[in-house]
């Protein structure tokens, strides 16, 4: 582990903006209702084996997708390409909705994969874009990942639970870096986090 600049930490083959290491951050549903499900100008990313994924436990989710939801996936297949030419889940047609979306009789949104996988069916949780967020993770052009920090407006509540728990958004989301990354991964970014917070 080395510091190129003071914004960034590498470890192993990843770029970690400091951010994610000192910036606040818990989800806050009461708040939001899973709005960042129906919101946005672009699906989830998703990697290749995703794709696969998400076709392999399709019948098991596909019962709790709206009825639109699960014609978009009929017309277009289980991703998108976007604009930037990458693999995202598909969008209901005239509308930010994630086709996998899944709402219940109050109005609250939620994905239809973690539900059913929090009720022990299925193997495939939900897209690592959408579990590990607000960490976006992009590749850059040598190989090596970037770990960057999202903004977004409408998590603007999760940002201030965040602050009132004293929970850091590598915290929050230890389990979905642990997976994605690895534990000595976790390891090393917890030790980056105590040395800067040291300093401050």
């Amino acid at each position: 582990m080395r510091y190129d600049r003071p914004a960034i930490i590498q470890i192993d083959d990843c770029l970690v903006s400091d951010e994610i290491l000192t910036e606040y951050f818990a989800c806050d549903y009461e708040k939001c209702k899973g709005c960042c499900c129906i919101i946005g100008d672009s699906g989830a990313p998703l990697e290749e084996i995703e794709t696969e994924a998400i076709e392999k436990n399709y019948k098991i989710f596909s019962p709790l997708m709206s009825q639109k939801g699960r014609e978009r996936v009929s017309e277009t297949g289980f991703f998108e390409v976007d604009a930037d030419g990458d693999l995202v889940t598909p969008l209901v047609p005239g509308s930010e909705e994630c086709a996998f979306a899944h709402f219940d009789g109050g109005g609250n949104c939620f994905c239809s994969m973690e539900k059913c996988w929090f009720n022990g069916e299925g193997d495939f949780r939900k897209p690592i874009s959408c579990w590990l967020y607000p960490i976006r993770v992009s590749t850059l052009s040598n190989g090596m990942k970037a770990l960057n920090l999202h903004r977004w407006e409408i998590c603007r509540d999760a940002f201030e639970k965040g602050r009132k728990e004293k929970v850091r958004v590598y915290e929050f989301l230890r389990e979905p870096i642990e997976r994605y990354f690895g534990e000595d991964f976790y390891s090393a970014l917890s030790e980056a986090a105590r040395m800067l917070n040291e300093r401050s």
